[in-house]
């Protein structure tokens, strides 16, 4: 059985044909390694594609209760298509799995058809560290937020909706 090549994240770098703008992996003040702009990225600009392989979201959950205690804080890189798929940066993703949370990101996600894209929020400056708020439930595990916005909740996790009276 042949060996599967290893995600551009587990070998810290970006694929250079996943994106038009130059993107750099660096050491990052909010966890571990972080995405970094190498140029200044307009505003509203496709700045790359989520991508890696295609799984069913059930299989997911399964993995994820079945290994949850012993992979607590092994990397997971997971981005959510819609209510049946997710996709696995970790297997044939281009490195855009690296990017981390902030509650004040500078990026957002676009989701079209299969593809999860990943847009400029605003100007970024050469240097930035790319961020995306990454929403988890409000149900979920709280996950500590360490973005140091200004804004910051404290968590990944998103606020659950205040139902009007």
């Amino acid at each position: 059985m042949p060996r599967r090549k290893p995600s551009p994240a587990m070998r810290r770098t970006i694929t250079p044909e996943a994106s038009r703008y130059r993107l750099k992996v660096r050491r990052s003040h909010i966890h571990r390694w972080g995405v970094f702009a190498g140029e200044a990225i307009p505003a509203g600009r496709k700045v790359i594609e989520y991508t890696g392989e295609l799984v069913p979201y059930s299989r997911i959950l399964k993995a994820h209760k079945r290994h949850w205690k012993s992979s607590l804080h092994t990397a997971v890189y997971l981005a959510r298509l819609n209510m049946r798929w997710v996709i696995n940066g970790a297997v044939g993703g281009n490195g855009a799995e690296l990017i981390n949370h902030c509650c004040d990101p500078n990026l957002a996600y676009r989701r079209e058809g299969r593809h999860v894209l990943v847009f400029s929020r605003r100007k970024i400056k050469k240097g930035e560290e790319l961020t995306v708020d990454y929403r988890f439930h409000p149900d979920a595990e709280q996950i500590p937020c360490h973005c140091g916005s200004a804004g910051c909740r404290g968590t990944i996790n998103c606020r659950r909706k205040r139902k009007r009276r």
